[in-house]
């Protein structure tokens, strides 16, 4: 059977689009600003020109799209679509192109989008997840500005408000919500109904002028808002759910399910209603789902899927524009067999058929039918049309009039398959009761056969030409063959070929093989149609894909072209009769495709008449994807593979077992198993003096990377190999390296510029560095995207872009704006690897990327791409490329293929191929006047700039190297990777680890050089002379020069190698192979003197004894060690006893005794020559004197062990021939420096990094003076140079002890407190203000009536008693009494408090010393020094535990707070108005400790309390993140930017000092580096470093827990300032004016808490506090400098200010010390109260002046307070059980009692003030008479109290009590005797003094949630009553202060909350006038005074 896997040629394109989608989805259509119609259906976007009646299509989505939106410029669109991985495409209707794609935001699908009003910048998106998440875009970008959750139940619209910038309306399942965006932030105030409507679904929403919203419901009434208010309702407005409302400049329109449409007026009065149901063109249950007007004409969307243009002129008219199948499956498709009758049939499950126009693209008839259609068929003259039907029956139609021929019913289940025979007489109908049943047409249909035989339903059937035979296929893959009309089985294979058949539309079959890939179901494809004339075929598949086959196509896996537009599952397609269309029709999308059939011939005349620019015309389909390769399992018939070196590539697996970042994860996991601080407190060794620095290194990665060396600016090389990127100066030969990298780098590109290069590495996810050549600095670090590798990056042409491209499975692609660190867009490259990418050199927006078999062409759309494969054509045949550049000419670009050739296209097209090399084209770049090209040949070649000539061909070989090069060549003509012309010269890369330098003369230069690909694993170093020499899995011996540093000879050697070693003469090098063999050789010709092969395994360690060198010992993998006499050449003995391979082995001086390691944890000894096993004691081991001292394991290198490694991990070690420096490599990449010996656990080291992986060995040179180092997989030999200690000759490496160190550090109480401080405890396990809930719609009205029936109730002859007892109404001067007012709101006039127990540096000055900003609870203050009067910031949700002030003159009074919580919010606002400027969050968690503005006031840094304690710096002004790191695992208490800077913060905490730079995306880190900064004096230890400060020249200042302040010189320790205070530095200020230096702390007298410093902090000036007042100040947590003033705040919660000039202090603010606040009690005659605290304190205030009386230290927790009726005793009860009566006029304790154990929770004079009752934790209430004296004696106490008694209430004739208790009761017991009563009707009679109940009926209404009136919601903790008895105030668990009209019977009652506090507000008290309310916070430690409005003041 001929057939052919090669694509066809022939193409489709989309020519029409039947149908709209209406169902699940509205506001979906519109007119564009050209007056075409916008809408889609399935996955494709249509934009119809009605005019012409012509569509053109977007297809840029890969599923159904369910929402869209119209640019406010009217061209842009943006469309959303459902999906896993959902995504939004903003897309030009002029040209159908994406213009931006934005990704990530959404799961499941986007369900609303639209634009905002403005300038349409920003675009707002809702999902369809669980949370309905918003997002918020600036859709230029494709960056999400915001997002949130939306909802819990479905949210159908989200709009920007039209007249409100920044505002967001969204509305769905019974919600509306009111949206601020503001910084990155989205909060939400509810929709509140009040009385005037109810809870129900909002569909739509439109808006007008002053705030005004509306929104359509479910009902059909139109909600007015005003705000968040519902402020009035339109009554049916329509009868049905509102599902669209349009405003239009003159007013509104809007479309219901109930048929009709409205206009109304801009004030939504109605002008019209029209009912579409009753004209012509309408049905009966029509529903509109979207409408839009345009001048007269209104555009109308319905639910079944048709588009109507009404005009406003003509009502009683619809024009129908657009009609489609309704909902419900599409499966049947049938076309009529006349070609001059272009007519087709669909049926769908909406129980339609209808009949369509090929050639109008119109609809001709449709009939309803009583069941789902499944199939359909036209005889051979299309005269009769028959339907297959869901329930097992079919129906034949006329096709003219679609009348009804005949109706059969032979089956039960659904027939999916019918066709009549080509003779017409007879009709095959397949059913899924697995029968296709024969009728005769002209016997009206009657039965004349039955085919059986097959085991599934029936899914395809064709028919013969002659029509005697049938063919089918079926669900259970079977092909069967029927004789006809009988329907006999026919089995014979000859008789079957022998049959012509007229149609092909199975899919099973040797002709149709082909459209099946590998593991594919044969499911997947329904549906076939065979054009036999063109040889093509045409499938639909469940993929959503029509695609084009050749036919037949026997060989599965053929290449096809593929089409895209449908969304789901294609389910049928069909030719048309004249071949010129095929129809494909989509299951789930209803959808029905018209493709405009282009054959084969008709492309050949079209490609004879484009242009050059390889245009095809009209005849390319929008629609298409070129799938030539990609979608084929199977490669093309005539590829050959790859190429060798191409393969090795491919295959190369960059993923690590363990990777540097695991090393620091293993010593966390390691410090835990081993015992915490126990482990911690083991001595360990100190850190070693001399360090090192990297001299140079020998490689070039070029075996696996391309164009990976260029020439600089300065005509510096740049290349890379391991983790270096180096710098090289040809002339001098010195290197200079970038070490930032903590993996191989695989690529490297550099800055147009030639200044800056980015470089990429092998990462779990790899970051890309930009950095200068000139300083070595990172710029920046673009990180988080990748994964396993980036192995592609090039600059854009105008340098501002970077491309990165990964090593992850997809190869995903990546743009940066690398300077910001900024991704801009990514997208999937390619399921093969990408070899290179290269930007469009005259377009920033495209590029190209080349790979294994394939090149593709993007183009940037926002935050993604689009996308064209490479038209090969018939220039060439598919190939690999590797390389790509762009030439002069605009889109024209060159590629390098494995084949060596170039070839050249224009924009998509490939023009014509040149012949270039022999082998791979592994680069290309361009030159002045050409091109230079370099292969695997060995050859450079220079071109012309057409590609038409070769101009000049370099070869390099060894006989061109001249002699002033530093090294030689390894072989001939190696394959070059890279290469450049720069500076008159070439410059080229090897695969063999060269660079080399090509001059005009053909004279090449070899600059580095070093060991190809292949573990690198020997290594030894010359005994006498700075040489070393290494051998390697490349087969190769090296003897390298150490000074200067170059190669000096290669010697082959026949197999791999990885033991060498010298003699001690330097004669003989013993080289170890692979194989088990060994050889000595001559140091001089490494001519061979001996071999030896007794192992059969790897050499791993070899060595001369000392001396004479008699004795070579040979260890291998076999587990032995072998010793050979170098004098006879034989083997003398064999060290046995290891129970593993041997890793190590070593000579003791005399040459006596070999030491021995093994992978087993051995370490052996034995006697040489016999090689007998010793057993040598540790006291003897440590006198031995080594020859050489390489081992791992024992005694004296414990400590070289990092925690939690094994073995293994630790490669190498050597000791250094002076004995004091330990070296060792490691499988992390770090090359050690220990101080020896090593003794103990951990012990500290210096650490280098270089190497990517695992270092194979390192030792010292003869002198000591160079280390040298190699690595196994980066193949690099690194030479390193030992530098002695000075704290500023960078040779302290980077030391690993700051967070481990062992040295105990001190104690301190305040310290140890806050490291231990758990913020999780204190976030709201629920924020009640964050809470996603429905509206409150209590009817606020029947409240009231509710609450004044309940006080009016009265019975005949008796008025009832007041329940409340209350206070005499105020009397005018004139005595006349005043009416007594409502208490209706409440204003926070002041806070007594101020956050210092857990915070530091939050109370700072404003306006030059004006004011103060400071924060308590959850409000920001700000303090008028003047008048003494406070502002808040009442934003936040909790606890606000930092604060800063941005320093800018810009941005003055702007403030920075940040706060606890599950989210935590960071608010930027104004200090003066008190607005928000920016909300950042969601990144941090648990709390925010500290923010920081930079010294430009742009960005703003934060650190988290989580458990990374995560650092981020922001933009905050528009709330984007810049970048972020993990900070430490230990507390970190500070952070701020230098004074100086945007980038450069330093961060202090726990034993963790920082330095950190922003480098782009990403944050680099350097640690604090401790050094002798005394003489002879000890290396200071790291402390817990606790408060910052900055000077001039890179100069830190760090406040430490002992009381030091540590001074730095950028990371590096300079000096110390011994004993700056007795306790620890908390709190440390910069004054940027004069750069003197503030600093507070902790002392043990009360002078000397803050110290004025110079500017070298050398000298200070104590501060002594002579303000009288500063009994406790010996703590200072805060402190700031203004003019001649400064400000102290303290950990007891008070201000100060301190004037410089007198020394004299003043208290600005005080408050309770830390503790909850439980006590409160205001005074019964005058403005004061009283407050009992945990902090031992009992404080008076006075509310007139907001000032502290006195305080009082009871020495215990106090926990409830109470005045005597007089107001001249007060009793606290404590925690301790005990209650104290002091004198309020003396403060002397007029008595003392404890009767219980348990806290004292209530403790209440009786009005008579004869009685105290005392009601505690231990269920009882203590009687006592205060007439009988100080001596306290308990009269009695309440009985049968089953639970605490929370609070008490006396009876206004203090004859009974009314007890709370914690079992949620109230009981009522007689005084004194304490006797219950329980008759309700003497309950009733009694009136209570005062109500502090937080259940009863008569506050039912308090509790959220609770509908039994007689328990109260556990959440509300305390309530007052107001003195006149008509408020009720409450405090709860959620920090909310609510008013209520009291009694508040209803549940859910009505009320006003007040915010502030930060979690439970523990008591509420009205003072005695009414004219205040206070409130007492539990963990806030706060006393709120609130100034009650409405009441009546005398």
């Amino acid at each position: 059977m001929a057939g052919t896997k090669a694509a066809p040629q022939s193409q489709l394109r989309l020519q029409w689009v039947y149908g709209y989608r209406g169902h699940q989805t509205h506001n979906n259509l519109c007119y564009t600003g050209k007056k075409d119609i916008v809408y889609f259906v399935a996955g494709v976007g249509v934009v119809f020109n009605v005019r012409e009646h012509t569509q053109s299509f977007f297809v840029g989505h890969d599923d159904d799209i369910i929402s869209l939106a119209l640019h406010p410029d009217q061209k842009h669109v943006a469309t959303g679509q459902i999906g896993k991985a959902p995504y939004i495409c903003v897309w030009d209707s002029s040209t159908v192109q994406t213009v931006s794609i934005l990704n990530g935001g959404h799961t499941h699908g986007v369900a609303a989008l639209d634009f905002s009003s403005k300038n349409g910048s920003r675009l707002v998106s809702v999902g369809l997840d669980r949370y309905s998440t918003i997002s918020i875009w600036d859709w230029r970008k494709g960056k999400i500005l915001a997002t949130t959750r939306g909802h819990s139940d479905r949210v159908f619209d989200i709009q920007f408000h039209h007249y409100k910038e920044d505002f967001v309306v969204s509305c769905g399942v019974k919600h509306i919500k009111f949206w601020n965006f503001c910084g990155n932030s989205l909060s939400n105030k509810k929709g509140v109904l009040g009385k005037v409507g109810k809870i129900q679904d909002h569909f739509c929403l439109a808006f007008a002028p002053d705030d005004i919203t509306y929104s359509g419901t479910a009902i059909g009434d139109i909600y007015i808002w005003h705000g968040n208010e519902l402020k009035q309702t339109i009554k049916k407005a329509h009868t049905a759910a509102v599902f669209s409302i349009h405003q239009y400049t003159q007013g509104f329109v809007t479309g219901s399910k109930d048929s009709s449409v409205c206009l109304w007026t801009t004030d939504f009065d109605l002008i019209t209603k029209i009912d579409l149901s009753i004209l012509p063109e309408g049905y009966k249950g029509l529903s509109i789902r979207s409408v839009y007007q345009r001048d007269a004409v209104i555009l109308l969307g319905t639910q079944d899927s048709e588009i109507y243009e009404l005009s406003t002129g003509d009502e009683t008219k619809a024009r129908v524009l657009m009609r489609g199948h309704a909902q419900g499956e599409l499966w049947a498709l049938a076309v009529h067999p006349n070609s001059k009758k272009p007519l087709f049939a669909t049926g769908s499950d909406d129980k339609s058929i209808r009949v369509w126009s090929m050639a109008d693209n119109a609809l001709l008839s449709l009939i309803r039918v009583q069941d789902k259609v499944r199939s359909l068929a036209f005889n051979c003259d299309g005269v009769h049309l028959a339907a297959g039907m869901w329930n097992g029956s079919f129906t034949v139609f006329k096709t003219r009039d679609m009348s009804v021929v005949v109706e059969i019913k032979d089956r039960k289940e659904v027939l999916h398959e019918m066709k009549y025979s080509p003779d017409g007489h007879h009709l095959a109908v397949g059913s899924n009761d697995n029968y296709v049943d024969v009728y005769s047409v002209a016997e009206d249909y009657k039965k004349v056969g039955q085919c059986s035989g097959n085991s599934s339903f029936i899914t395809h059937l064709d028919w013969s030409v002659d029509s005697n035979y049938l063919q089918t296929n079926s669900g259970a893959a079977e092909m069967l063959y029927f004789k006809m009309p009988s329907g006999k089985r026919i089995t014979g294979q000859e008789e079957i070929d022998s049959i012509t058949w007229a149609t092909w539309t199975r899919v099973l079959g040797q002709e149709t093989s082909g459209i099946w890939e590998k593991y594919t179901d044969t499911n997947d494809v329904n549906a076939v149609d065979v054009s036999f004339e063109h040889e093509l075929m045409v499938t639909g598949d469940d993929f959503g894909l029509v695609k084009l086959f050749k036919f037949p196509s026997p060989k599965k896996g053929a290449k096809f072209k593929k089409y895209v537009g449908h969304s789901a599952h294609v389910t049928n397609v069909r030719f048309s009769s004249d071949r010129k269309f095929v129809l494909s029709i989509g299951g789930a999308d209803q959808a029905i495709f018209q493709w405009r059939f282009s054959s084969e011939d008709a492309q050949l005349t079209a490609r004879s008449t484009a242009d050059y620019d390889g245009s095809a015309g009209p005849l390319l389909s929008c629609a298409a994807v070129d799938s030539d390769s990609q979608q084929s399992d199977s490669d093309s018939s005539d590829y050959e593979g790859l190429d060798s070196d191409l393969e090795a590539e491919n295959q190369m697996d960059y993923r690590r077992a363990v990777y540097k970042e695991d090393a620091a994860v293993l010593k966390k996991n390691a410090w835990s198993n081993e015992g915490g601080a126990e482990c911690k407190r083991t001595a360990r060794c100190s850190l070693p003096s001399a360090g090192l620095s990297l001299k140079h290194v020998f490689g070039y990665r070029g075996y696996d990377c391309r164009n990976n060396l260029f020439y600089l600016q300065t005509s510096e090389i740049v290349y890379h190999v391991a983790g270096v990127a180096i710098v090289l100066n040809k002339t001098t030969g010195t290197q200079r390296f970038y070490t930032a990298h903590t993996d191989d780098i695989l690529c490297l590109a550099v800055h147009p510029t030639k200044d800056y290069v980015a470089t990429g590495q092998v990462g779990r996810l790899p970051p890309v560095h930009v950095w200068d050549a000139g300083t070595l600095k990172t710029l920046s670090i673009l990180q988080g995207e990748h994964q396993r590798g980036v192995c592609a990056l090039n600059f854009s042409r105008d340098g501002k872009r970077l491309v990165s491209v990964g090593l992850d499975d997809n190869h995903l692609i990546n743009i940066w704006d690398w300077k910001k660190g900024e991704k801009l867009a990514s997208t999937r490259g390619h399921k093969d690897k990408i070899f290179m990418v290269c930007w469009n050199s005259q377009d920033n927006l495209k590029l190209v990327t080349v790979g294994v078999r394939h090149i593709k062409f993007w183009t940037q759309a926002g935050g993604g791409f689009t996308s064209s494969r490479g038209v090969f054509g018939s220039v060439a045949k598919q190939d690999t490329m590797l390389c790509v550049v762009f030439g002069l000419q605009p889109d024209v670009c060159y590629t390098g293929t494995q084949g060596g050739s170039v070839y050249v296209w224009k924009e998509t097209t490939l023009q014509k191929a040149v012949k270039a090399h022999e082998g791979p084209v592994f680069a290309i770049c361009t030159v002045e006047m050409g091109f230079i090209t370099c292969g695997k040949d060995g050859c450079i070649r220079l071109w012309d700039e057409t590609f038409d000539k070769c101009i000049k061909v370099y070869t390099v070989e060894k006989h061109a190297l001249r002699t002033d090069s530093c090294g030689v060549l390894t072989a001939d003509r190696p394959a070059i990777r890279a290469a450049v012309l720069g500076h008159g010269c070439l410059l080229a890369g090897t695969k063999n680890g060269e660079v080399l330098e090509i001059h005009k003369d053909g004279g090449i230069q070899l600059l580095a050089q070093g060991h190809m690909a292949g573990e690198l694993w020997g290594l030894a170093t010359h005994p006498l002379k700075n040489m070393f020499a290494t051998t390697s899995d490349d087969r190769t011996l090296r003897l390298w020069q150490l000074e200067p540093c170059r190669l000096l000879s290669i010697h082959a050697l026949p197999k791999p190698s990885r033991a060498v070693s010298f003699s001690p003469d330097g004669c003989l090098v013993a080289v170890g192979y692979y194989d088990g063999s060994v050889s000595v050789l001559k140091a001089g010709d490494f001519s061979q003197i001996y071999s030896f092969h007794h192992r059969k395994e790897n050499i791993s360690d070899i060595r001369f004894s000392p001396g004479a060198g008699k004795y070579l010992a040979v260890g291998s993998h076999e587990n032995h060690v072998d010793v050979y006499n170098m004098v006879t050449g034989r083997r003398v003995g064999t060290c046995k006893g290891s129970s593993s391979y041997i890793t190590h082995v070593d000579w003791d001086v005399e040459g006596k005794l070999i030491h021995t390691n093994s992978g087993a944890k051995e370490e052996l000894f034995f006697e040489s020559p016999k090689c007998q096993r010793m057993q040598i004691s540790r006291g003897v081991l440590e006198k031995m004197r080594w020859a050489t001292f390489t081992c791992v394991l024992g005694d004296l290198v414990s400590g070289i062990w990092p925690p939690g490694t094994d073995v293994t991990d630790v490669n190498s070690a050597c000791l250094s021939h002076g004995g004091g420096l330990l070296a060792t490599g490691d499988d992390f990449g770090f090359v050690k420096v220990f101080e020896f010996p090593v003794t103990g656990k951990h012990a500290k080291f210096k650490k280098y990094q270089g190497h990517s992986a695992h270092v194979t060995k390192v030792r010292w040179s003869h002198d000591d003076r160079f280390l040298v180092s190699t690595g196994g997989n980066d193949t690099a030999v690194m030479v390193w140079q030992q530098q002695r200690a000075s704290p500023v000759n960078g040779c302290h490496g980077d030391s690993d002890d700051s967070d481990t160190d062992s040295e105990e550090e001190g104690y301190d109480s305040d310290v140890a407190y806050e490291k231990s401080i758990d913020y999780t405890k204190k976030i709201y396990t629920e924020n009640i203000r964050e809470k996603d809930e429905a509206a409150v719609t209590i009817e606020t009205d029947e409240l009231e009536d509710e609450a004044h029936t309940y006080i009016k109730r009265v019975s005949r002859g008796q008025t009832e008693p007041e329940k409340v007892q209350k206070a005499a109404p105020p009397v005018t001067s004139s005595g006349r009494i005043q009416k007594v007012g409502e208490v209706e709101d409440l204003v926070l006039d002041h806070i007594f408090g101020y956050r210092g127990f857990d915070c530091r540096n939050n109370a700072l000055y404003l306006n030059d010393g004006s004011h103060v900003v400071y924060h308590a609870a959850g409000a920001g203050v700000v303090l008028d020094l003047a008048s003494g009067t406070q502002t808040f910031y009442l934003e936040h949700t909790d606890d606000i535990i930092c604060l800063t002030a941005n320093k800018h003159p810009k941005f003055k009074n702007v403030i920075a707070t940040g706060q606890i919580g599950a989210k935590p919010a960071i608010r930027i606002w104004d200090a003066m108005s008190k607005t928000t400027l920016s909300i950042l969050q969601g990144f941090h968690e648990k709390g925010v400790c500290a923010v920081s503005f930079s010294s430009t006031g742009k960005y703003l840094l934060s650190v988290g309390v989580g458990d990374g304690h995560d650092i981020v710096v922001w933009r905050w002004q528009d709330g984007s993140k810049v970048a972020s790191a993990l900070a430490s695992e230990w507390r970190i208490f500070q952070a701020e930017f230098r004074p100086d800077s945007d980038t450069q913060f330093v961060t202090v905490g726990v034993k963790h000092v920082k330095f950190w730079t922003v480098v782009g995306g990403e944050i680099a880190a350097k640690r604090g580096v401790l050094a002798k900064v005394e003489e002879g004096g000890e290396m200071p230890a790291m402390q817990t470093m606790l408060s910052l400060a900055f000077s001039a020249d890179g100069i830190t200042y760090t406040g430490a827990m002992s009381g030091d302040i540590y001074v730095w010189k950028e990371n590096v320790l300079l000096r110390l300032v011994r004993k700056a205070h007795a306790g620890p530095v908390f709190s440390m200020y910069t004054t940027l004016s004069d750069g003197l230096i503030l600093t507070g702390g902790k002392e043990r007298t009360f002078e000397g808490t803050v110290k004025l410093w110079d500017q070298e902090m050398k000298r200070c000036r104590p501060f002594a506090l002579n303000s009288g007042t500063t009994e406790h100040v010996k703590v200072v947590k805060a402190v700031c400098r203004g003019k001649g003033k400064i400000l102290m705040g303290t950990k007891a919660g008070e201000l100060y200010e301190i004037s410089e000039k007198t020394d004299s202090a003043r208290l600005l603010v005080t408050g309770h010390a830390e503790g909850e606040i439980y006590g409160l009690r205001a005074h019964p005659s005058r403005p004061l109260f009283a407050t009992g605290s945990d902090d031992g304190t009992v404080a008076i205030w006075d509310l007139s002046d907001k000032s502290l009386i006195r305080k009082m230290d009871i020495r215990g927790a106090a926990r409830c307070v109470d005045y005597s009726p007089d107001g001249q005793l007060l009793a606290v009860g404590l925690k301790s059980g005990e209650f104290i009566i002091v004198s309020v006029s003396d403060e002397l304790v007029w008595g003392r009692k404890r009767d219980r154990h348990s806290s004292v929770y209530d403790i209440r004079f009786s009005p008579d003030g004869q009685y105290l009752a005392v009601g505690s934790e231990e269920a009882a209430v203590d009687f006592y008479d205060l007439l009988q004296g100080s001596s306290l004696t308990r009269l009695a106490y309440c009985k049968g109290i089953a639970s605490s008694a929370k609070r008490i209430d006396f009876s206004s004739d203090s004859k009974a009590i009314r007890v709370s208790t914690g079992a949620y009761k109230a009981l009522v017991f007689e005084v004194p005797k304490g006797t219950p009563i329980s008759d309700e009707t003497c309950i009733n009679k009694i009136t209570w003094t005062s109500w502090s109940s937080t259940f009863g009926k008569e506050v039912a209404g308090i509790s959220p949630g609770k509908t039994d009136s007689s328990c109260s919601y556990p959440s509300v903790n305390c309530v007052a009553l107001s003195n006149h008895g008509n408020t009720l105030a409450t405090g709860d668990d959620y920090g909310l202060v609510k008013l209520f009209k009291f009694p508040v019977m209803a549940n859910n009652g009505f009320y006003k909350s007040y915010v502030g506090h930060c979690a439970h507000v523990t008591n509420v008290m009205f003072s005695y006038d009414d004219r205040y309310l206070i409130s007492t916070g539990g963990d806030d430690s706060c006393v709120f005074v609130w100034k009650c409005l409405g009441v009546s003041i005398p």
